[in-house]
């Protein structure tokens, strides 16, 4: 039907088609953090689509706006790379491909067919889309804007740290973190799962904080840092992917070798991921036999720094252990300590008075969470000459192996910790986990009970599956970084990596010709409607023997006239045009119909293929 005077007709199926594309991007969008500049540009464009498109009458308007929808479904892709955003992508260019078909074709092709056509122009993109995601060159990260996130008075992480502030500790369900493991490899034993993100080394009296690190940016003029060398075949793979945190550190669990320069290890032993934190990102570890530099990094004055006079309960207490002849010999008797008294561990302890807090706690409430205990701890420790810091990330974590697909570990907020390190000459940095002390610690309470949290019912387990595949996405497709694609590059060319663009250009073309290729066969298989199809297939068949319609004569009449030349083939001849004008005449042709046709014509093709000789032959031979 027309869209306007003089304007040219348009298929009806094209406006909901464009539509439905709309509400997939927009879907899809609604996933995004606006704290990136990238993610701004992307909303805005989504906008400015949907006005276009409400606004657009000519096919000209149309057009466009199936251009924009394409460009908004790349930058979705660049924006949200992992499984479920993946697919509502490809789906929404899959809508937009039909969209601008049903533009093009005008009224005829129905939806089903406006799909196909749009299926089969993807299949035909894939190899060129291959060849690009394998040799084209990685762009960098795009640059966060947005400012570090705190969690407030809910289970979680954040750059600061004051549990004497927090009365009440709210438990958040909120997924956190996911890392699997080796094909077939277990996890760490459940008491082994601390996974460290954050170092707070900086004490006010009252609260913890961390130097909030922050990924080093380059120095115009100085050599990049070089690519760590890739992971021996033996080695064990660990691969993480983390939910947005707004923090530059990532969880790890403080020992192996990072796989992409995107990520750097900290002196301290922070991790950082030079993505930006309002996405998800995914990156792998790698195991080491070498001990881990931060572990042996010689602590510095911030560690045994003190308020002195903000807590002197505590203060007198831990003097009478600096007169004890080690740090090895002052941590035991702090340890002995606490174990002897009746800690009870809780998620509501009240708030601490502004006056002494820790003095309060120690010796008087005795209630609180991991962060009462690590602060008290480590300060303790500092005030005995003990350099000590608090460490916060996640203990434990749901051991979780999907239907078929590759176990991991499920974090969620619920599980962030905090623990305290202590240097020990000769040893190094230390873990010590006074939280495991307290009477109630959930974690040492049932360890086999915490492994195993109960997650509920079937819309859990629903949602373990669908993450093992997201787990299996990322491993196959979101881990094929720049570093595995110069290690690809490398193997191919050796030596002669110059010749990359070359190689790259001939596989653009070569790939382009076979996808152009494919879709042109895909369009002769699917034109036209199956009956006429199969009659052609068999016309075909009979000209490559000398015998073709004569102008006039009909379908019958043709047949006979094969049937005096191969008499063998009268029956399956008569039995052929019979189906066919049926099929053909018939107020709605049958699915069984079309299947007898495309029997019959395969018996006619492959019977002149296997040697049925004409009568004119065979009267020549015996005559």
């Amino acid at each position: 039907m027309p869209d306007g005077p003089g304007l040219l007709p348009m298929s009806r199926a094209a406006a909901p088609l464009q539509w439905l594309t709309m509400g997939l991007l927009a879907l899809g969008l609604l996933g995004l953090s606006p704290a990136l500049s990238l993610s701004l540009l992307a909303f805005g464009l989504g906008v400015l689509t949907a006005l276009k498109l409400r606004e657009a009458r000519s096919l000209e308007e149309r057009r466009v706006v199936a251009l924009l929808q394409l460009v908004c479904a790349g930058l979705l892709a660049a924006l949200r790379p992992e499984l479920a955003p993946s697919l509502l992508q490809g789906l929404a260019i899959l809508m937009a491909l039909a969209g601008l078909l049903a533009l093009e074709l005008g009224a005829g092709p129905d939806w089903k067919a406006l799909l196909r056509r749009s299926l089969q122009v993807l299949l035909a993109a894939l190899p060129i889309a291959l060849v690009l995601f394998l040799l084209l060159p990685r762009l960098m990260p795009f640059t966060n804007f947005g400012a570090g996130q705190g969690m407030g008075a809910m289970t979680g992480l954040s750059d600061s740290m004051e549990p004497g502030s927090i009365a009440r500790l709210a438990v958040s369900r909120q997924a956190a973190a996911r890392v699997a493991f080796p094909l077939g490899g277990e996890p760490p034993p459940l008491e082994q799962r601390y996974w460290r993100v954050l170092v707070h080394e900086r004490f006010d009296g009252r609260s913890w904080r961390s130097t909030a690190p922050t990924f080093p940016r380059p120095v115009v003029g100085q050599p990049a840092t070089p690519p760590p060398p890739p992971a021996a075949p033996g080695e064990g793979i660990q691969l993480w992917l983390i939910e947005p945190s707004g923090l530059a550190a990532v969880p790890w669990s403080g020992s192996g070798r990072p796989l992409s320069a995107d990520l750097r290890l900290q002196r301290s032993g922070e991790l950082l991921n030079r993505a930006p934190g309002s996405q998800r990102r995914v990156y792998a570890l790698t195991r080491t036999a070498d001990q881990p530099g931060w572990r042996t990094t010689p602590p510095g004055p911030v560690d045994l720094l003190l308020p002195l006079g903000e807590n002197p309960r505590l203060e007198a207490l831990a003097a009478g252990w600096r007169r004890l002849g080690s740090d090895r010999e002052r941590l035991d008797a702090a340890s002995g300590w606490f174990r002897r008294q009746p800690f009870r561990y809780t998620l509501e302890p009240g708030a601490l008075p502004r006056e002494a807090p820790l003095d309060h706690f120690l010796f008087e409430s005795r209630l609180g969470f991991c962060g009462h205990y690590a602060s008290a701890f480590t300060t303790l420790m500092r005030a005995a000459g003990v350099p000590a810091r608090v460490v916060s990330g996640y203990r434990g974590g749901q051991w979780v192996q999907p239907v078929g697909g590759t176990g991991y570990v499920d974090l969620r907020q619920a599980d962030a910790h905090a623990w305290s390190e202590v240097w020990l000459d000769g040893e190094g940095w230390r873990r010590v986990d006074p939280t495991a002390w307290a009477a109630g610690d959930p974690l040492a309470r049932s360890g086999a009970a915490a492994g195993s949290r109960a997650g509920g019912g079937p819309l859990d387990w629903i949602q373990q599956q669908w993450w093992g595949l997201d787990i299996a996405w990322a491993r196959w497709w979101l881990g094929y970084d720049g570093e595995q694609q110069q290690a690809l590059v490398a193997r191919l060319l050796g030596e002669q990596r110059h010749l990359l663009g070359v190689v790259v250009l001939l596989a653009v073309a070569v790939s382009l010709a076979a996808g152009l290729g494919g879709l042109g066969w895909l369009g002769r298989r699917h034109r036209g409607d199956p009956l006429r199809l199969e009659l052609e297939r068999t016309l075909r068949a009979f000209a490559r023997q000398g015998m073709a319609p004569a102008a006039g004569e009909t379908l019958g009449g043709f047949a006979r006239r094969l049937s005096q030349r191969w008499p063998s083939l009268a029956d399956p001849l008569e039995a052929f045009v019979a189906n066919y004008q049926q099929q053909r005449f018939a107020a709605a042709p049958s699915r069984a119909g079309r299947r007898t046709a495309h029997r019959l014509g395969r018996v006619l093709r492959r019977s002149l293929r296997t040697g049925n000789r004409p009568a004119e032959a065979v009267q020549r031979d015996h005559p």
